[in-house]
C-alpha cells in the first residue's frame, strides 16, 4: 500500500459519486457497460462489509435522450422543418430519473443487492430536522445492507442556473456528494470522472501530468483547467472544488476514472490511483516527484551529450561498465539471491525463478558480451549512401540513434545489462522498468552501470522506473519517447500495445516449432529437439511444439526421441492424433507457450501441413525443420513466415549474442523496422545530410540533377 494511502485501512463508510460523463455515452444514451462495472464494484464492497452510498448524475441526460426520441416519433415531416426548441431541463429530469433508477434497480437486483432512491434539493438542507431524519434513514438502510442512491431532484429544484447562487448549500452533484460526506460522516469520498484524475493542465495536452496527491499550497495556482464536462455542469473544476471542501473538512477524497472496471476497488485496496485530497497532505514528507516527462527529457539530453563524444570515448564507457560489473559481482549476487529467495517464498512459478536467477558465470558472460559490443564497428554516424544530386550538391544518408527507448521487462535482470549496453553503444537514452520480483537485482545493476557513466554524459542517460504507477504516464509521452520494447508475458505486451501511441517493438508469444521431416537423420533430430526444449525451457526461443511427419509414426527413431524427452523430465501433451497414438494427455491448445519442461506433439501429413500448422498456431518467432532433403528444407525456409527460420539447428540459436550482435534488447516478431533478435542496428534510424555551396531550388530552373551514386 502506498504510504499516503495508509488511512484506507480505517475506511468503513464510502460515498461514490458518478457523473453524467460516466453514466452516459457520447451519444447521450446510458453507458450500460460502465454502470454494470460500477454496480459490480459496489456489490463487492457491500459484501466485504463496507457501507456504500451512491450519488448519481445522469437523469437529465437520460430524459433528454428519451424525450427527443419521443418527439421525433410524434413529429410530421413539416414539424421537423421548423426550428427545434430546446427541451425543458426539468421535464428531462423528471422523465430521466425514473428510467435511471429503474436501471440501477435492475443491475443491483442481478447482483442480489437492494438499492433505494433518495431525491433531495438544496432547500431541503436548510431544515435541521431534515438533516437529522436523513442521517437516521441512511443509517437504517446501511444496517440492512441497502445501497442508498442519491440525486438532486432537478425536476422541482428552484435553482435557475448552476453557480448562480454562490450562497447555496450545494450547487451540483459533486458538491452534494461533498455535503453528504460530511453530514453522513463518511470515511472516504470517491468522485468518478472521465479521466484518470486531476492533471496540471487539460489532460489532452502533452505537458500535462497527473497529480497524485493534491497539496493546496502547491497546486492551487499551478493548475490550468480545460473545458467543462461535455454533459455535466462543471467538469473537473466542480470536482476539485467539492474535493477541497470535503477533504479540508475531514473526509479524504479520491478523484479517479469511472471508465475503468476496477478503479474503486483499487482505491479501497490502497493503490496509488487517481488524485488524493487530504487535509494533512501539506504536512506529509512526500517524496520529491520526478515526473515521467522529466525522466524522458533528461535521458534525451544525456543521449545527445553521449552522441557528441568520439567513438573511442563511447567505447571506453562500455569497457568501464563491463569492468564495474565484474568488480561488483559479489554484491550483485547477494542482491539477486535475496530476490530469488523472496520469489520462492512467494510461491512464484519455477520458470519465473529460473529467469530471475543470475547463475554462476552469468556476470562474466554479460561483461564479455559488452566487450564484444565495444569492439564492434561504431554504429553511429556511419555513411550508408552518398549521392551527388547536382554539381556541388552532395547528399549523405547516415545512421543515427532513435532517441529515447522505454523498455518494460519482467523477471530477467540480465536483460537490464544487455539493454543498457546496447543503448550506450547506439547512443540512445533509456528508461527501464523491471518486474517487482527483480527489484533488488535491477537496483544494484542500475547503480553499478550508471556509476560507470562519466559526468560529461550524465547518469540520467539510463533511468530506472521504480513505480508501476509511472508506466501509464510514460506511455503517453509519444513526443519524448521514441520506441517501447516490452519483454515479458503476452498479457504485458498486449496491455502496452493497447495503451500507447508510441511505436512498440517486440513479441507477445514465443511458440517455437521443430518439424521433423520424413527424411530426417533421427540422431540429429534427437539432439536438436532435446536442446531446443531442455537447454533453457523458460526462454522465448525454446521449442513448445514438436511436429512429426506421419511416416515416422511408430518408428524406432521417434520412439527413442520421445523416451529421451520423458527421461529428461519433459511432460508430453498431444494433438488429436498424437494423443491417441501415444496415449498422452491432449494439449490445452496448439497456441500455448509452456515456458517449462513440457511440450506439445502433433503428427502432420507432409511439409505443407507442417507449414500450415505453424502459420495457424505459431507466433512468428523461431521455427526449425530437421531434414536431409535439401529441396524440402528450401521450401520450409522460404515459406515459413517467421522472424527466424532454421534448417538442422536448434531454435535456441535465435539470440542476439549468438547471432554476433553483441547483445539484444529483445526478439521482434513485428514486420516493420526490425525483426528477429534486435541488436544495435535495430535501435538506429537514419538522418539525411546535404552539403552544398549556395544552391537554391527556384522552381528547379537552374538545377541540373545528376543523381549519381558516389563511393562511400
Amino acid at each position: 500500500m502506498d504510504p499516503s494511502r495508509s488511512f484506507i485501512k480505517d475506511v468503513k463508510r464510502i460515498i461514490i459519486k458518478v457523473g453524467t460523463a460516466v453514466v452516459t455515452r457520447a451519444d447521450g444514451r446510458l453507458a450500460l457497460g460502465r454502470l454494470g462495472a460500477l454496480c459490480e464494484q459496489v456489490k463487492e464492497l457491500n459484501s466485504s462489509g463496507f457501507e456504500v452510498i451512491l450519488v448519481t448524475s445522469g437523469a437529465v441526460g437520460a430524459g433528454r435522450q428519451r424525450l427527443r426520441f419521443r418527439k421525433l416519433v410524434n413529429s410530421s415531416f413539416a414539424d421537423l422543418q421548423k426550428p427545434q426548441v430546446e427541451l425543458d431541463g426539468k421535464a428531462c429530469a423528471a422523465v430521466g430519473q425514473s428510467g435511471l433508477m429503474a436501471l440501477y434497480d435492475a443491475l443491483f437486483s442481478q447482483l442480489d443487492v437492494t438499492s433505494s432512491q433518495l431525491l433531495v434539493t438544496d432547500s431541503d438542507f436548510k431544515d435541521p430536522n431534515f438533516r437529522m431524519q436523513l442521517c437516521q434513514t441512511v443509517k437504517s438502510l446501511l444496517a440492512l445492507k441497502v445501497i442508498p442512491v442519491f440525486n438532486e431532484n432537478d425536476a422541482i429544484s428552484t435553482r435557475r442556473a448552476p453557480y448562480e447562487d454562490s450562497s447555496g448549500i450545494f450547487w451540483d452533484n459533486d458538491s452534494l456528494a461533498a455535503l453528504l460526506a460530511l453530514e453522513l460522516k463518511a470515511d472516504l469520498l470517491v468522485l468518478l470522472s472521465d479521466v484518470e484524475g486531476l492533471y496540471s493542465g487539460p489532460p489532452g495536452e502533452p505537458h500535462s501530468k497527473l497529480i497524485r496527491t493534491y497539496v493546496k499550497e502547491r497546486h492551487h495556482g499551478e493548475i490550468t483547467f480545460g473545458d467543462k464536462s461535455r454533459v455535466g455542469r462543471g467538469g473537473m473544476t466542480a470536482k476539485v472544488k467539492a474535493a477541497v471542501y470535503a477533504a479540508y473538512a475531514g473526509t479524504p477524497v479520491v478523484i479517479t476514472s469511472g471508465f475503468t472496471t476496477d478503479s474503486i476497488i483499487k482505491v479501497v485496496q490502497g493503490e496509488r490511483v487517481g488524485t488524493l485530497f487530504h487535509q494533512d497532505a501539506s504536512k506529509w514528507a512526500l517524496p520529491k516527484e520526478v515526473s515521467a516527462r522529466c525522466m524522458a527529457v533528461s535521458a534525451r539530453e544525456c543521449s545527445r551529450r553521449l552522441q557528441s563524444l568520439s567513438s573511442e570515448e563511447r567505447k571506453k564507457i562500455l569497457l568501464d561498465i563491463a569492468n564495474a560489473l565484474e568488480a561488483n559481482e559479489k554484491l550483485i549476487r547477494i542482491e539477486n539471491e535475496a530476490d530469488v529467495s523472496a520469489a520462492q517464498q512467494a510461491g512464484y512459478e519455477k520458470s519465473l525463478i529460473s529467469r530471475l536467477t543470475l547463475k554462476p558465470g552469468k556476470i562474466s558472460f554479460l561483461a564479455n558480451s559488452i566487450r564484444v559490443l565495444a569492439d564492434m564497428e561504431d554504429p553511429i554516424c556511419r555513411v550508408l549512401k552518398r549521392t551527388e544530386l547536382a554539381d556541388g550538391l552532395i547528399l549523405e544518408k547516415t545512421s543515427c540513434p532513435l532517441g529515447v527507448l522505454l523498455i518494460v521487462f519482467e523477471s530477467r535482470p540480465d536483460a537490464l545489462v544487455q539493454i543498457a549496453s546496447l543503448a550506450v553503444r547506439s547512443g540512445n537514452g533509456l528508461l527501464l522498468k523491471g518486474g517487482k520480483e527483480a527489484m533488488r537485482s535491477n537496483a544494484i545493476l542500475h547503480k553499478v552501470i550508471t556509476g560507470a557513466i562519466p559526468d560529461v554524459v550524465g547518469e540520467k542517460l539510463i533511468g530506472l522506473v521504480t513505480s508501476r504507477d509511472e508506466i501509464p504516464d510514460l506511455l503517453k509521452l509519444d513526443d519524448v519517447i521514441d520506441l517501447v520494447i516490452p519483454r515479458g508475458s503476452n498479457k504485458l505486451v498486449t496491455q502496452i500495445k493497447e495503451s500507447t501511441k508510441i511505436p512498440v517493438l517486440g513479441h507477445a508469444d514465443g511458440i517455437c516449432h521443430v518439424y521433423i521431416d520424413k527424411s530426417a537423420d533421427m540422431e540429429m533430430a534427437k539432439c536438436i529437439v532435446l536442446d531446443a526444449k531442455t537447454d533453457y525451457p523458460a526462454a522465448c526461443n525454446a521449442m513448445e511444439t514438436l511436429l512429426v511427419h506421419k511416416d515416422l509414426l511408430k518408428t524406432e527413431g521417434l520412439n527413442d526421441l520421445l523416451t529421451e524427452l520423458k527421461s529428461e523430465g519433459v511432460a508430453l501433451y498431444g494433438g488429436s492424433i498424437a494423443s491417441l497414438e501415444y496415449g498422452i494427455p491432449e494439449a490445452p491448445s496448439f497456441h500455448h507457450e509452456y515456458n517449462s519442461m513440457a511440450c506439445t506433439i502433433e503428427v502432420v501429413d507432409d511439409i505443407h501441413s507442417a507449414i500450415d500448422h505453424i502459420h495457424q498456431y505459431g507466433s512468428a518467432h523461431t521455427d526449425c525443420i530437421v531434414t536431409e532433403d535439401l529441396a524440402a528444407a528450401e521450401i520450409f525456409l522460404h515459406q515459413v513466415d517467421s522472424a527466424a527460420v532454421f534448417h538442422n539447428a536448434s531454435t535456441r540459436f535465435c539470440d542476439g549474442a549468438r547471432f554476433g550482435l553483441g547483445a539484444e534488447v529483445g526478439i521482434s516478431t513485428s514486420r516493420i523496422h526490425a525483426r528477429g533478435p534486435v541488436g544495435v542496428e535495430g535501435l538506429l534510424t537514419t538522418r539525411w545530410i546535404l552539403r552544398g555551396n549556395g544552391q537554391v531550388v527556384d522552381g528547379d530552373k537552374g538545377v541540373v540533377y545528376t543523381h549519381r551514386n558516389l563511393p562511400l
